[in-house]
Order: C-alpha cells, then sequence, then structure tokens
C-alpha cells in the first residue's frame, strides 16, 4: 500500500503554504492544532454559497429548491425570528423529520449567532419535555408528529413560540411556516464569534439523562475542513502512487443524506461538505433500501453516507443488480464500525462506488479519522488515522499514554472538540481533561498512525449508529413496579450491529410479561432503546466482590442463547 506516499500528501497539504496548514492556537484556554486557512464561522461558510445560485441544492421527492431559492428562504427566517427578539446567543430548537426546512432553519440560526438544538425525532413527550427544559430555546420549529407528542404537555407549549413545518390546519397557538418565510428580508449583519455556541446535540447521558453537547462555530468549519482534507489526502497520494491524473473537472456532487439531521454523521459531515462545494442533498422520509435505489438511478446520487446496515441493505436489495448506480462513487459508513465483510462487498459489488467511513463523536463536531478506498480495503477493521486538528493518544486508566500499538482509551485534543455541556459542569470535567475528551473507546494506534476501535469502555449498546446508554435503560426498567433487579447489555446483531437486551429479575410474588415491560419503557423512553431481548431470571443477578453486576458474564451467556435462535 501506498502508505509513504499518504504521510507525504499529509506533510504537502497540512505544512507551511499548504492548503490545510496547521498552527496552533489558543482556544477555550487551551493550545489546540486548527487549520489557518479556515473560515472565521458557519456564517462565512452559508454565505458563501450564494455563487451556486443556480445549481439545485435541497431535493425532496419532487420538490426542488435551488441555492438562490433556498438562501431567499435563509433570509426571511433569519430577519422573522430578529423580529420575534432572539438575539445572537439564544437558542432555537427544531424537531421534525428531515424535511428541506430544517436545513433551511438551520442555515438561518447558525448566519444570526443563534444556537440550534437539534431535537431527537424519536424521543418521547417525556424526553422532549427535558431537553426543553435544559436548552430553554426561545423558538421551536416541529412537525405533525413532534407536536402531538408536545401536547402531551401542554406546559411546555406555553413557554415558547411554536412554528409549525408542514402541519395543514396548525393550531392556533402554532405559527404557520408559510408567514414565517412570507415574512422576507435581508440576512442580519452579526457579528459571530469562532467560540460561540453553532448548535447543542444530546448525546445520550450515562447517567439516565441526554446531555447538550455545545458545538462551536470553530469546531463545525474544524470538521468540514477536516473532511476536505481527508478526500484531498487520499487523491492526492494516490495519484502520486499510480501515475493518474484526476479527472480535470470532478462531478458535483449529489449526496443522499440517509440518517437523521439533528445527527453530526448526516448534518456536520454530510451536509456541509456537500453545501460547502454548491452539490446538492437529497433528502427523504424515512430510510428504505428500495426508495434509495430508486432515488440513485434517478437524481444520479454520487454519495451515499449513513449507518453501515445501510450500505448493507442497499447492495442486499433484490432491485440492487437491475438498478443504475454508475452515478455512485462512495458508499460510506459512519455512527457505527463499518464490518470488514461490507467493505469487500462494496469494493466488489458496486460499480464505481468506493468504500469510507469514518470514526468521531458529537463531542468531535464530527469525525476523528477518515479512511477510503485503496486505504480501507487494506486495512478494512481500521477506523483510519486521526484527521490533522487533532492530537491522539491512547492512555491507561490512570492516564497515561500507552507505548505505540498497545491498547488504552482513545483521546483526542484539537480545535474540533466541543466547549462543553450545557448546564453539566460535571460532566464536562469528567470527559474533557486539559483539552484532552476523552471518547471512551479503547483503541490501539498502528505504526501508520491508523486507529483501530477495539472496544468500548463507556456502558452503552449501539444499535444502528445510536448510541443508547444502558444506565438510562435501567432506570426506565426500575421504574416498574415489579423489577427487583435488572442489567441492560448489547446483544449482537447482524442489521443494527447491536440490540438492546435486559436481564431482569423480579420482586416476590410479582408477575411482568414481556409486552408489558416494552409497553412501560416506550411510554418513558425512544422506541430504539426498548429492550428487544428480555430475559427473566429466577435468580439474582451475579455480582463481584464489590457487588457490581457482572454485566460481561451476562451479556456473553445470554447474547449467545439469543444468537442461537
Amino acid at each position: 500500500m501506498h502508505y509513504a506516499e499518504l504521510r507525504k500528501a499529509r506533510e504537502e497539504l497540512t505544512g507551511p503554504g499548504g492548503a490545510f496548514e496547521i498552527v496552533e492556537a489558543e482556544v477555550l484556554g487551551q493550545r489546540v492544532r486548527t487549520y489557518k486557512n479556515a473560515l472565521p464561522n458557519v456564517r462565512a461558510l452559508w454565505l458563501s454559497t450564494i455563487q451556486f445560485a443556480e445549481r439545485p441544492y435541497l431535493i425532496y421527492g419532487d420538490e426542488r429548491l435551488s441555492y438562490a431559492e433556498a438562501h431567499e428562504q435563509v433570509n426571511a427566517v433569519a430577519a422573522w425570528l430578529a423580529a420575534q427578539g432572539v438575539q445572537p446567543g439564544d437558542r432555537v430548537a427544531i424537531a421534525m423529520r428531515n424535511y428541506p426546512e430544517w436545513m433551511l432553519i438551520y442555515w438561518a440560526c447558525v448566519s444570526c449567532g443563534i444556537a440550534v438544538v437539534g431535537m431527537n425525532a424519536w424521543w418521547t413527550a417525556e424526553e422532549m419535555a427535558y431537553a426543553l427544559r435544559d436548552s430553554e430555546p426561545k423558538i421551536l420549529f416541529l412537525d405533525a408528529e413532534r407536536l402531538a407528542r408536545l401536547q402531551e404537555r401542554p406546559e411546555l407549549a406555553a413557554s415558547l413560540k411554536l412554528v409549525g413545518v408542514r402541519i395543514p390546519d396548525a393550531p392556533a397557538n402554532v405559527v404557520p411556516w408559510a408567514d414565517v418565510v412570507a415574512h422576507g428580508g435581508a440576512m442580519p449583519d452579526v457579528a459571530v464569534d469562532p467560540d460561540d455556541d453553532a448548535c447543542i446535540f444530546y448525546t445520550s447521558g450515562t447517567t439516565g439523562n441526554p446531555k447538550g453537547a455545545q458545538l462551536t462555530h470553530r469546531g463545525c468549519v474544524a470538521n468540514l475542513f477536516n473532511m476536505m482534507y481527508a478526500a484531498a489526502s487520499s487523491a492526492l497520494a494516490t495519484q502520486w502512487a499510480t501515475g493518474v491524473e484526476p479527472p480535470a473537472e470532478a462531478p458535483v456532487p449529489v449526496t443522499l443524506i440517509t440518517t437523521p439531521l439533528f445527527h453530526v454523521t448526516a448534518n456536520n459531515c454530510g451536509a456541509y461538505i456537500t453545501t460547502a462545494v454548491g452539490g446538492a442533498l437529497v433528502l427523504t422520509y424515512r430510510w428504505d433500501a428500495g426508495e434509495a435505489l430508486r432515488i440513485i438511478a434517478r437524481e444520479r446520487v454520487t454519495a451515499m453516507s449513513g449507518v453501515p446496515v445501510m450500505a448493507r441493505e442497499l447492495i442486499g436489495h433484490p432491485d440492487f443488480a437491475t438498478t443504475d448506480t454508475s452515478s455512485l462513487t462512495s458508499l460510506a459508513g459512519g455512527g457505527a464500525q463499518v464490518p470488514p465483510d461490507l467493505v469487500h462487498k462494496i469494493e466488489s459489488g458496486v460499480t464505481n462506488a468506493r468504500p469510507g467511513t469514518g470514526y468521531g463523536m458529537t463531542e468531535t463536531c464530527g469525525i476523528i479519522t477518515s479512511v477510503s478506498a485503496d486505504f480501507f480495503v487494506d486495512k478494512p477493521d481500521s477506523a483510519g488515522p486521526a484527521m490533522p486538528s487533532f492530537e491522539a493518544r491512547c492512555v491507561d486508566d490512570e492516564g497515561n499514554t500507552v507505548p505505540p500499538g498497545q491498547i488504552g482509551e482513545l483521546w483526542v485534543k484539537g480545535s474540533p472538540v466541543i466547549k462543553g455541556y450545557i448546564n453539566r459542569p460535571e460532566a464536562t470535567a469528567a470527559s474533557i481533561t486539559d483539552g484532552w475528551l476523552h471518547t471512551g473507546d479503547i483503541a490501539r494506534i498502528d505504526e501508520e498512525g491508523f486507529i483501530f476501535i477495539v472496544d468500548r469502555k463507556k456502558d452503552m449498546v449501539l444499535r444502528g449508529g445510536e448510541n443508547v446508554y444502558c444506565a438510562e435503560v435501567e432506570a426506565t426498567v426500575y421504574r416498574h413496579a415489579a423489577v427487583a433487579e435488572c442489567c441492560v447489555f448489547g446483544v449482537p446483531d447482524e442489521r443494527l450491529g447491536e440490540e438492546v437486551g435486559v436481564a431482569i429479575v423480579l420482586k416476590p410474588g410479582e408477575s411482568l410479561a414481556e409486552a408489558a415491560l416494552r409497553e412501560h419503557c416506550a411510554a418513558l423512553i425512544a422506541k430504539h432503546k426498548v429492550p428487544r431481548y428480555v430475559w427473566f431470571l429466577d435468580e439474582a443477578l451475579p455480582r463481584n466482590a464489590s457487588g457490581k453486576f457482572l454485566k460481561r458474564e451476562l451479556r456473553d451467556r445470554l447474547s449467545a442463547e439469543a444468537v442461537a435462535g
């Protein structure tokens, strides 16, 4: 493989005078790596895209918005927000499916220094209530499904202004989207500091409640530059190694967004880089592999990014062989590790597409590593090298750096690391030490600088790219009066990577059916967190000498039973 060329490409691109020159800067009291040529904020990114005015930007079914039309609506939303008294530093929440309006609201807010609160569309009314109380947005944009959930908690609707998106007969207390767009107006002229919050994205909390991660403008821009660097370095290394010149003019990207925009995978990675180069974003109501194939053929999609199971379902669909997927040049997976067999299936089974992946977190505004094409095929179990804006090291339980090649928890430091968690100084201090973010993932770094994720230190289930924290599900199960003990863990699943499993010991004399337990959970937590596998045990859960449940022992034994059928 061409690792010498990859190192050379990194040196040329990130060295003095390079397109991705790396420098150190003082950020929030820490010296961190950042890009010398980075845009000052996300506002500058969005405003720059007016140069693509006539190009198509947002595609949803038969709907199409050009960049010019998108700018007109973004300006109207921004002017309307200003008229409502929403100021830089305030927050606005979005709770809806991946409609085009999601992106329009997002760009309007960040361009005015307003932080976007991304509400998980799967949240129950109780989860929505927690996030709204925690983040205190001035405005909530929501669709019909989220409005129905919010109406279960009428006291919340009284405390903030609601804007209904795609709600034909909105209640009197809900401002129609059409009224917002009809307001018109120009983009307000505001100053946005690089370290202002761009958005608040919630991550599941190990202690039961989700944490609102503060993604800054600097971090979001750095992630964009990381992604552009990843593409440039891989292409340059391959060109040097093969002697084959790249096309004089690359096709304008058309990206199929398959995961929710309230996650960094879709928003900070898929949407940002496509928007920055004037490409089109294709949005869908929900994931369906057959429909995705039809969209790829109809819209000549060049890239599809989602969790790995989506790529697997796409190439395994009965219509795959008869569908024209020749426009695809990249079939990427993020949000979960791409199994090595899937890397080779993409490489051999899709006409022009090359496999790729990025490993990252909400807490790093997107990717930490990236790998694609020949490098991914050569090391299919790797997540790739750390991006230039990061320092990366593996540490032992005392925080000491372990020797190269040895296993430890991965810590990273750089400009994309979040400011912290809103209203959670203890959680921030526990997760970030002197600027170093504790990823919670156990990893090793090889001699080429490629990072291999081997386990998770955090107690969570990674279900189809969604983090499900065991403590949160356990706290929910314990709210059932019949439960004496419970232990939640991940069960291997071919499609989703993992499913949620729970072992339960009931109180003496109590009875509980699986269906009733799931119904109890579904009323309190999002559907994807509800246990698929439930075991009612007659004996107390096994514990170690300190009284902690032997979760790994339970997981290994019971998961084997589930896999065996």
